[in-house]
């Protein structure tokens, strides 16, 4: 987390063969909230200014504490991205935030969330009172 230029880079050095990661972002929203817990520790997720060692065991922990035991980082990932399809954000801009390497996977996915997905084939199908003109 870098959050002087307002970046997380997603990749760290032990991820050299997993899935892609992105760097992304900060708004300022999370950027806020970084800051105002921001401590030496360097540790963006931590417990008592140690870094968690497995975030999604504490993710699962911490939802079955507050009885959504099914979440899991992958929602909070799909939540994000169903947002910024519903925002009218371009699946290509969702492709590189999320990290896919294939557009496609993306578009599968997130275009139904889009506010104009199939817009252009409904309005196709309008009926004009009027005759097609030649």
């Amino acid at each position: 987390m870098d959050l002087s230029r307002g970046l997380i880079e997603l990749r760290t050095q032990d991820m050299v063969n997993r899935k892609g990661r992105a760097t992304v972002p900060i708004n300022k929203p999370l950027h806020d909230a970084l800051s105002a817990v921001e401590d030496k520790s360097g540790y963006v997720i931590q417990w008592a200014g140690e870094k968690v060692a497995s975030v999604k065991k504490a993710l699962k922990a911490a939802g079955k504490r507050a009885g959504v035991p099914w979440v899991s980082p992958h929602v909070f990932r799909h939540s994000a991205a169903v947002w910024m399809a519903e925002a009218g954000v371009p699946m290509e801009e969702i492709t590189q935030f999320l990290g896919h390497a294939n557009i496609e996977v993306t578009r599968k996915i997130y275009a139904k969330f889009s506010p104009t997905y199939l817009r252009k084939a409904a309005k196709a199908l309008e009926l004009d009172d009027e005759p097609p003109k030649d």
